[in-house]
């Protein structure tokens, strides 16, 4: 081992540096005791040293590189570890390393592609964002040197291990205040600071078409601060009036996708995918398809002969049923035994495997004592938190749903832990992308909340997370009265120099600057 060479966690030898970025460095590296070539990431010690409580802070990260394992799709470089090394001061992920040139390359070596080439590898990256968003997880960062073409072709979509995991809260929907993004590739909703979505991703997505259709970025201003004003407020360019040659049809998706708000643009990958789907190359399997010599750009196109698709539409997911006759019976020490050892997963935050060992018990539970028991709905809150914090949210809101619906015929429908089972849902459904359906929950919660807690600092909250959802959704006019009058209430609630008061004045200030340019 070279004498400058730099060893993580007493196991993964850095080998030969890779790219730099904002969040941290990428290296070539070697795992020691599996006998592997690697790629690891290292986060700026600056990130880690510049945080107040560096164990929140990599406890956040620790969970975020899980959630972000559970993309398991081959267009996505696998997630071997992510740990902090206390002997380094390094917050550090490991990841299969990928053989292959990155789309920037590409285009500064040859400019713009086919539109054969362009669709394919934007389908491949719509097939990776179905499967990421099913989690979910936005990238918030595509762009083309995040964008590799494999050997064989496979696109592989690379950095979902920093800062892509979407974690919004219902009181406050950006969790750090950090803009995560690159400026030609920034959708409005980030540079507004307001809450990202899948449709976040295919901004980016349509902003790369565009670059790699016409040679051309969508928006390149010379200055950062014209930049941002081109996303906000501009349209970019035609396809057609940079090339007669490229196909109508994408011309008019690119064009969809770089939409300025969310609501305009497809609704999902799998949309968009579909539209890209005529355009793709013809199966042909009796094609030559050798290995290609070393130094040629892998053709995108390869993948369609034998076609990849993206992850299946996810079903419905049905209401909990009424558990079967068949289960065995249980008793209270049992119950126990299992919300200890739950808890105690839930704490060493290994949420899936708490999951699935109250996922077990709850049929026999319910049926041993009856579904709307205390200790079976102590059980489903834990099973819910479970899905919540191990980032599993498609099946955490109907849960959280169940709970709400469980608790109201007890205590009433405006009952305080009523109300947290349907925010918590509301939670999960932001971070699905489902937001008109978390708006218009969301406002029924407020009318609860004017009925019977609609004097404290939760209210407020709530009030402050509508109006940005109505920016993101575009409801511009109505989120800026809203949050005039909540201006008001919350300077005579909490006064001029408390943290939300500011926090929404700065809103309106940002939105009113937005509107004199």
């Amino acid at each position: 081992m070279a004498a400058q060479s730099k060893v993580i966690a007493g196991r993964y030898e850095l080998t030969a540096p890779i790219k730099h970025g904002g969040m941290g460095e990428v290296w070539r590296g070697y795992d020691t005791v599996l006998d592997r070539d690697i790629a690891v990431k290292l986060i700026r010690p600056q990130i880690v040293a510049s945080d107040e409580d560096r164990e929140e802070l990599v406890g956040r990260f620790r969970r975020e590189a899980r959630v972000t394992a559970k993309v398991e799709h081959p267009g996505v470089p696998a997630v071997y570890d992510a740990a902090f090394d206390g002997d380094t001061d390094q917050l550090f992920i490991v990841m299969q390393l990928v053989h292959g040139v990155s789309v920037s390359d590409v285009l500064a070596e040859q400019g713009a592609v086919s539109a054969a080439w362009a669709a394919s590898i934007g389908a491949q990256i719509c097939s990776v964002l179905s499967y990421a968003h099913a989690v979910p997880i936005v990238h918030r960062d595509l762009k083309p040197g995040n964008v590799m073409i494999a050997r064989g072709g496979v696109v592989k979509v690379l950095d979902f291990g920093i800062a892509a995991l979407l974690r919004n809260d219902v009181t406050k929907l950006t969790s750090t205040g950090r803009v995560v993004g690159t400026k030609p590739y920034m959708s409005p909703e980030q540079i507004r600071n307001l809450p990202v979505t899948p449709q976040t991703d295919l901004y980016a997505l349509g902003c790369l078409l565009h670059e790699m259709l016409s040679g051309q970025r969508a928006f390149d201003a010379d200055d950062e601060i014209a930049l941002m004003y081109q996303h906000l407020e501009e349209d970019s360019k035609p396809l057609r009036e940079l090339d007669p040659e490229i196909p109508g049809e994408l011309e008019q998706l690119v064009l969809d996708l770089l939409a300025k708000h969310p609501a305009d643009r497809p609704e999902n990958a799998w949309i968009v995918y579909d539209r890209l789907a005529p355009l793709l190359p013809a199966t042909d399997r009796s094609s030559p398809d050798g290995e290609q010599p070393a130094g040629v750009i892998p053709d995108p196109t390869r993948p369609y002969r034998r076609p990849a698709a993206p992850r299946p539409r996810p079903a419905e997911r049905p209401e909990p049923s009424a558990p079967t006759s068949s289960a065995s019976k249980i008793d209270n020490v049992q119950i126990d035994e299992v919300l200890a050892e739950a808890e105690s997963l839930i704490d060493e935050e290994r949420f899936t495997q708490a999951s699935d060992l109250l996922s077990d018990l709850l049929p026999s539970a319910s049926s041993t004592f009856g579904p709307q028991s205390p200790a079976v709905l102590d059980l489903r809150v834990r099973f819910a938190a479970a899905l919540f914090l191990g980032g599993d949210y498609r099946k955490a809101a109907p849960e959280f749903d169940a709970l709400a619906a469980a608790v109201a015929k007890l205590d009433g429908p405006d009952s305080e832990e009523v109300l947290e089972y349907r925010r918590q849902a509301v939670v999960c459904r932001i971070a699905l992308g489902e937001s008109t359906r978390a708006l218009t929950e969301l406002e029924s919660i407020l009318t609860a909340y004017e009925r019977v807690h609609s004097s404290g600092r939760e209210y407020l909250e709530l009030r402050l997370s509508l109006a940005r959802l109505r920016l993101g959704i575009g409801q511009d006019q109505l989120a800026r009265q809203e949050l005039r009058e909540l201006s008001r209430d919350a300077r005579d609630l909490l006064g001029d120099t408390d943290d939300l008061t500011v926090e929404i004045a700065a809103l309106l200030a940002r939105l009113q600057t937005e509107t004199d340019e």
